[in-house]
């Protein structure tokens, strides 16, 4: 009697698992098809590299603050670009470290180098926006180029945004970068990060021409200088706290185009150097990203858990049940149950190895998955919990209060 109630609940157990299996196997055949579509559909910076181009003055305004770690490369990169018409401003805002002296001496009397130092922001604008405002007022190219200060760029980076810009008629166009994946909580969680940005925004929405889904990435975004003025420049943006989706949001309501190409290797981004900043950082990305809504910010986490970490669980314990029922002797439900969840390990496998690859991390790094769902899920819970509770967001040496929408 005993052994048949054993036998009956592994069955049940059994089938649990066998649907649980399936259920994987749809969502990570769903989450891989999904990525290769949005791979497929996200165009290469290089395509018009090679395009015969008049070249026009061209000027890139690097706000910076306190970016010491890191200024004298991208300073090195941006002068050593392939363009000869080229106006470069760094505007150094309230830093108390040593980026304008090492500024300095990095520029070394190029002329084409400009460096504005800014003591104080009103209270009505966002630190970074008012930098780069500075920078614009002083701008004289056709085309205006704003950069992150954590960014390397390739000699052939502005050559290839302006010809591609000028072919596909864009007014603002920017591009994902590849991220740096040096340290230990960059490897961990970066990447389920930027897995969860792209599917709030998918190039191919991005790129439509109607019922287009507007995302700029701010480390890169080029404008054309007419549609920059036209829809008011950086006061336009001057409170939002990612002031990228707001510029690409501006733009598709004035009836400008907006495009998000792959960097494909030109531009790198070392985007924070420690541990706290990379959460602070990504907590401001997705409290924007997900329109400060608290509630979407919590049905992500949720659904990064699933994916994360509760499908790959239960599998893996469909698959011990299917052992222990083959032991126990009855060998087709057992068997199947074994099969049907190694084969959903498999899919889920195969589909994350492709996400890595294309992060630029080896396909062994997949391990690392879970506990990125959930750092990144706890990310998301912290920023819901601060703007419901009105808790400054720290960004850019100032402190922020966000209202929940």
């Amino acid at each position: 009697m005993l052994y048949t109630l054993r036998m009956i609940v592994l069955f049940i157990l059994c089938g649990i698992g066998i649907g649980l299996a399936i259920i994987g196997d749809v969502i990570w055949s769903i989450v891989g098809w999904r990525l290769r579509r949005t791979l497929r559909s996200g165009l290469s910076v290089r395509s018009h590299l090679e395009d015969p181009i008049e070249e026009e003055l061209v000027t890139i305004v690097v706000p910076a603050h306190n970016e010491e770690r890191i200024i004298s490369r991208c300073a090195e990169a941006l002068m050593s670009q392939r363009w000869s018409k080229l106006e470069i401003i760094f505007v150094a805002d309230r830093c108390t470290d040593g980026t304008v002296d090492l500024l300095r001496r990095t520029v070394d009397g190029d002329e084409r180098v400009r460096i504005i130092e800014n003591n104080s922001c009103p209270d009505s604008w966002a630190g970074k926006c008012n930098a780069a405002r500075l920078g614009a007022a002083g701008a004289s190219g056709r085309y205006l180029i704003f950069m992150d200060a954590d960014t390397i760029a390739d000699p052939d980076l502005i050559r290839a945004a302006v010809t591609s810009a000028k072919a596909r008629g864009a007014s603002l166009l920017s591009l994902l970068t590849k991220l740096t994946m040096k340290a230990v909580y960059e490897r961990r969680t970066q990447t389920a990060a930027s897995m969860l940005l792209l599917t709030l925004y998918p190039p191919e929405r991005v790129n439509r021409d109607e019922a287009s889904r507007p995302f700029a990435n701010g480390q890169f975004m080029l404008f054309e200088r007419e549609w920059y003025e036209k829809i008011g420049g950086h006061e336009a943006v001057r409170d939002d706290l990612l002031e990228d989706i707001a510029f690409a949001r501006c733009i598709d309501e004035h009836g400008g185009r907006v495009n998000l190409l792959s960097a494909d290797g030109l531009l790198e981004c070392s985007m924070y150097s420690s541990s706290a900043a990379f959460r602070r950082g990504w907590q401001r990305i997705f409290i924007e990203a997900c329109r400060r809504k608290p509630a979407r910010m919590r049905q992500w986490a949720t659904r990064l858990r699933l994916l994360g970490l509760f499908i790959p669980s239960a599998i893996l314990m469909a698959c011990i049940v299917g052992i222990v029922t083959l032991a126990m002797g009855s060998f087709w439900w057992g068997l199947t149950t074994i099969l049907v969840s190694v084969i959903a390990l498999f899919v889920q496998a195969i589909v994350l190895a492709a996400i890595y690859r294309s992060f630029h991390q080896p396909p062994i790094s997949i391990w690392r998955f879970p506990m990125g769902c959930e750092d990144l899920a706890r990310i998301l819970c912290e920023g819901a919990r601060v703007l419901e509770q009105g808790k400054p967001v720290l960004w850019g040496g100032r402190e922020y209060i966000l209202e929940p929408r």
